[in-house]
């Protein structure tokens, strides 16, 4: 299967600085224009899906049924198994709130307890991408910076930068994920570079 993980529009813990993790808020307005524009970019380049599939975080949800109306895939799915890695206790607290608790933390890669390793996301995400190649050959997955990060050290991928909301990484599914070229979509450049 081949495979295209995007991150999803700008939501509004994005636009405040918050980390995420598995919380739930909405898109801004500026993530569903994201979202359009990233719909349209496909389209323009001609790149065809079979299905579309999301996290259930609204965040991604709602990206992932933007771009499914846009290219005229019927098959969609959403699943609990692409949300966000856990933050623990940095969940709503902002870059700044973290550095001040945890002082470089963040940079040294030190995670609080309660922050999903790795190998739990990708233990997690792994087997509904098998179930979803079984029926697949294109799939676009709508998830998060997280998800992502987290399957790209599993899979020893060369560094892409997911900085920018609707950018990710192109994979292959086969025995195992092969990851690919990264992908930008974004048509805004954004600094947020938030889990």
């Amino acid at each position: 299967m081949n495979l295209l993980i995007l991150r999803h529009g700008q939501s509004e813990w994005n636009a405040q600085g918050r980390w995420q993790g598995q919380a739930d808020p909405p898109l801004t307005e500026l993530g569903e224009r994201q979202a359009q524009a990233a719909a349209q970019q496909l389209l323009d380049a001609e790149i065809i899906f079979d299905a579309v599939t999301s996290s259930d975080l609204q965040r991604a949800r709602r990206t992932a049924e933007i771009l499914s109306g846009a290219l005229n895939v019927d098959d969609f799915t959403s699943f609990s198994e692409f949300r966000e890695r856990s933050a623990g206790p940095w969940q709503g607290l902002t870059r700044k709130q973290i550095e001040a608790s945890w002082p470089n933390a963040i940079a040294e890669q030190r995670w609080p307890e309660g922050y999903e390793a790795d190998h739990s996301v990708a233990a997690r995400v792994l087997p509904v991408l098998r179930q979803l190649a079984e029926t697949c050959d294109r799939l676009l997955l709508v998830g998060h910076a997280g998800l992502i990060r987290a399957l790209d050290r599993t899979s020893n991928a060369s560094d892409v930068a997911i900085t920018n909301h609707l950018s990710g990484r192109w994979y292959q599914l086969q025995d195992r994920l092969i990851p690919l070229d990264g992908a930008d979509f974004s048509g805004e450049d954004l600094e947020h570079e938030l889990e």
